[in-house]
């Protein structure tokens, strides 16, 4: 997914184009692999609907996906006021979120050298809420990438709706990407028996027909909107 509509929030400082390497974002297994363009971090994030989002509460890990969006160098997230995990991270409890797109199985001629083919990014940081002001602008830019031109078809978010709902700013100044879906279906496994098969099974998101619910009134045409995200959901192949 590419090129979505977002709504700028603030005039923000142009990011470095190389993300930093540090002790969290330094891969160390597979580090060839490994993306240290900012552009490669925003395909990873413009491609997905969803991440995982974790944090550490009473000395546990705990971890839930969320929708997410883009807004330049940063990542929106939202949920209830009343969230107890949202409120942590509110509170300034470091986060790490996580981004997968799974696109394959890699069959070698071992277990030990089978593999996925994917991409994914991992980022570390310490979230802001967005401010009252700038709060329905955010679930605005949110919107556009979850569902584009959607805002258009239903009725304003009211004031109760907005003040219930939590937004929170993720800055993508601590990541790292890992990509191996360029390499090859072969894998280090010289010296097995070439007579045992090897490859790939490609892994692809399917993107299904509406499903009209049953209040809707009868004859309600499907609307653009919902056309476009399917369209643009199943060029990408990935969720």
């Amino acid at each position: 997914m590419t090129d979505l509509p977002r709504t700028q929030l603030a005039p923000t400082t142009p990011p470095p184009a190389d993300l930093p390497l540090t002790d969290l974002t330094r891969v160390r297994r597979g580090a060839h692999h490994q993306r240290t363009d900012r552009a490669a971090l925003y395909d990873v994030i413009d491609s997905a609907l969803y991440a995982t989002l974790a944090i550490v509460r009473n000395g546990r890990p705990v971890a839930l996906p969320v929708g997410i969006g883009r807004d330049g160098d940063d990542l929106l997230v939202h949920g209830s006021t009343g969230s107890d995990f949202f409120r942590r991270i509110a509170a300034g409890a470091p986060v790490s979120l996580t981004i997968t797109h799974l696109m394959g199985l890699k069959y070698a001629r071992s277990l030990f050298d089978s593999s996925m083919r994917y991409r994914c990014a991992v980022v570390h940081a310490v979230a802001s809420v967005v401010p009252p002001a700038e709060k329905e602008a955010a679930l605005l830019t949110l919107s556009e990438h979850l569902m584009p031109g959607r805002s258009a078809d239903v009725r304003p978010m009211t004031v109760k709706e907005i003040a219930a709902t939590m937004v929170l700013r993720i800055p993508l100044a601590e990541a790292s990407v890992k990509d191996n879906a360029g390499s090859l279906v072969e894998v280090d496994d010289d010296g097995e028996d070439r007579s045992v098969w090897a490859g790939m099974l490609p892994l692809r998101t399917k993107v299904g027909e509406p499903v009209t619910s049953p209040q809707t009134a009868a004859g309600t045409p499907v609307p653009a909107s919902v056309r476009l995200a399917a369209e643009r959901l199943a060029a990408t192949g990935a969720i």
